[in-house]
């Protein structure tokens, strides 16, 4: 495909996609197929010949789109709202273009750049604390992940290393294996299951707190794991708040469970992942209320913000608070 035919074949794909859309409501939303119907239907391996573009549109229609679960369908009422929108598209066609992987500045300066301000532009739409917000100082800051669970994995490992070199500083016998063996995460039992899938790739363990009557975790409960785990020799170090949990959307009690989490010097990390978008509205700010205690949030602006999946952010207090723990260990070679 040369830039001519490239030309033409996106526009019609464009003509093939907004078409798409426009008819979702009378579509099927769940598809009528048993499990294995699409294998028959395709050649055992891939073709030594190029099949044309209007035969391969005419499979989508015929051989994709009957399994297709439709999630923007007027009538899915499954999972979460999936967000999506026509300048989203655009701007992912522009990125799939120009294909830069953004792993270091120098790798693309602007990919890293742009993605820090605009992290600093949801951080202030949700009105988050200065600490969470790279600024021109750069001590906080957030990053894309693809989704709350890897957001979760993420601020869990974080977590981990922290609590490793602090103890590694106070104690230099231990070694990481005896730290990581002690060591206890906290959730509510109405977490997503995603926070235990973190514990387990992590290695540590997990431990779900029994809910109260508005399906929000029991901060006497979680006081009582705590006090129970750490005499028994047990290195509580990691707790989840949900805000707006899959299940209920429930709510975990910021105001009650953060000022626990730092007077014991826990890693709090605040997973919004489905409700999160909604706290830039100002009548539901308030349910983000506590968020200074905690040391990572996360939510997903691919639920309700109209971006394309996959996009969560998470905004962590990663940066600076790494920093001053390591400047505590040794000053002389961080400054």
């Amino acid at each position: 495909m040369n830039a001519s035919e490239f030309r033409k074949r996106g526009k019609e794909m464009v003509d093939y996609v907004a078409n798409y859309l426009e008819g979702i409501e009378g579509r099927q939303v769940y598809p009528d197929v048993e499990p294995g119907y699409l294998r028959p239907l395709l050649p055992a391996a891939a073709p030594q010949e190029p099949d044309t573009f209007e035969d391969i549109i005419n499979d989508i229609e015929k051989i994709i789109m009957p399994g297709v679960t439709h999630w923007h369908s007027p009538y899915f009422f499954a999972y979460f709202p999936t967000a999506s929108s026509y300048p989203a598209m655009l701007a992912d066609m522009l990125c799939g273009a120009i294909g830069c992987i953004g792993f270091s500045w120098a790798a693309s300066p602007a990919c890293t750049e742009l993605e820090t301000v605009m992290m600093d532009w949801l951080g202030k739409m949700l009105e988050l604390p200065e600490a969470f917000l790279a600024g021109k100082a750069g001590e906080g800051g957030g990053v894309i992940q693809g989704s709350a669970s890897e957001a979760t994995l993420m601020a869990l490992l974080a977590a981990r290393t922290k609590v490793i070199h602090r103890l590694q500083a106070e104690s230099p016998e231990l070694t990481q294996a005896a730290i990581v063996e002690k060591l206890v995460a906290y959730s509510s039992d109405q977490a997503h299951s995603s926070v235990e899938r973190a514990g387990l790739i992590g290695g540590v363990k997990l431990k779900a707190i029994p809910s109260d009557s508005n399906f929000a975790m029991r901060v006497s409960a979680l006081q009582e794991a705590l006090e129970r785990d750490k005499a028994a020799g047990l290195i509580p170090f990691f707790v989840v708040a949900t805000l707006g949990t899959t299940t209920c959307c429930s709510f975990d009690n910021l105001l009650e469970v953060g000022p626990i989490c730092n007077k014991e010097g826990l890693w709090l990390h605040i997973d919004a992942a489905y409700a999160g978008s909604a706290f830039i509205c100002p009548e539901f700010r308030h349910l983000l209320n506590g968020v200074e205690f905690a040391d990572s949030f996360n939510f997903n602006p691919h639920k309700w913000l109209l971006v394309n999946f996959d996009c969560s952010a998470i905004q962590p207090v990663l940066m600076l608070r790494l920093r001053e723990n390591l400047l505590s260990q040794c000053p002389g070679e961080m400054e």
